[in-house]
């Protein structure tokens, strides 16, 4: 499976209850098992981003779908970035 990073932000609505976000992590690792994919861990950070998310997902589009789902919430926004482990940035490198 891929690897991807996805940076959270509290929206208002996220840090006016912000109580309940254990809760919320809870339920989303359970989205992203639905969907197939794997929330490896979620960490909540200091920093411009509230929460840091490190998945696994079969596809580009299941780890969109999954963030998406996650922003319409209304609890946070998200950033996406595809990661690569060393074998696979080897990979790329060889075709450079």
């Amino acid at each position: 499976m891929a690897r991807y990073v996805l940076l959270l932000k509290w929206t208002e609505q996220g840090i006016k209850n912000v109580k309940d976000t254990g809760k919320r992590a809870e339920a989303a690792k359970a989205a992203f098992e639905k969907a197939k994919a794997k929330m490896v861990d979620c960490v909540w950070t200091l920093g411009p981003y509230d929460l840091v998310i490190n998945a696994e997902a079969p596809d580009d589009e299941t780890i969109t779908a999954i963030a998406i789902s996650l922003g319409k919430l209304g609890n946070v926004t998200t950033t996406t970035m595809r990661a690569f482990d060393e074998a696979e940035m080897g990979r790329v490198l060889q075709k450079v």
